[in-house]
């Protein structure tokens, strides 16, 4: 077993998880931000009616390959 950690390490440990978790979350917006904006530019090449219909990603992704197939 190693050695009990002293508050100083503990502090510093837990510190450093929060750090982590605050970049890992940013990383995740990011990344979330980039895919539905991909979402909404396959959209627009998608032809709908009415043309300014919401979709779902689903129904965005099942629409892209019907109209895929078609071409």
């Amino acid at each position: 077993h190693p050695p009990p950690l002293s508050r100083e390490e503990k502090r510093r440990r837990r510190r450093a998880t929060a750090k982590y978790r605050s970049a890992h979350a940013t990383r995740e917006r990011i990344r979330v931000e980039a895919f539905n904006l991909a979402f909404a530019e396959l959209r627009k090449l998608l032809p709908t009616l009415p043309p300014d219909k919401k979709l779902s990603k689903i129904e965005i992704l099942r629409l892209a390959i019907c109209y895929i197939s078609y071409l």
